[in-house]
């Protein structure tokens, strides 16, 4: 079974990436040694952060696994906290159109007198 894993295909992705980087920030007599010892440098960091969001996303899921199961919300509830939330951002949506409409009136109208 022949096949390319992810980590491979992560790892030549942030290295093209790194290079990519490393290039656009060449100096003029920079050897190409060192611009890809340099490149090595970014594409660690880049692995490096990778990982780290990889470990916060997956405490993250630990957290929200964890209270769903120890605190789940009747759907009544879910229900009535969906329904504020769009309310107040669709009457200040509406509030806003109102507003400029009501202020490109007045401009025009002051404008023809």
């Amino acid at each position: 079974m022949a096949g390319y894993s992810r980590k491979s295909t992560s790892v030549k992705k942030s290295g093209e990436e790194a290079m990519a980087i490393a290039r656009g920030t060449q100096k003029p007599g920079q050897t190409k040694e060192q611009t890809r010892l340099i490149a090595q440098g970014i594409q660690k960091g880049i692995e490096l952060y990778k990982k780290q969001q990889a470990a916060k996303k997956r405490e993250l899921d630990r957290k929200i696994k964890k209270l769903a199961v120890t605190a789940s919300p009747e759907p009544a509830l879910l229900e009535t906290a969906a329904d504020i939330r769009p309310n107040r951002g669709n009457k200040l949506a509406w509030m806003l159109l109102f507003l400029s409409w009501l202020c490109f009136g007045i401009y025009f109208f002051l404008g023809r007198m």
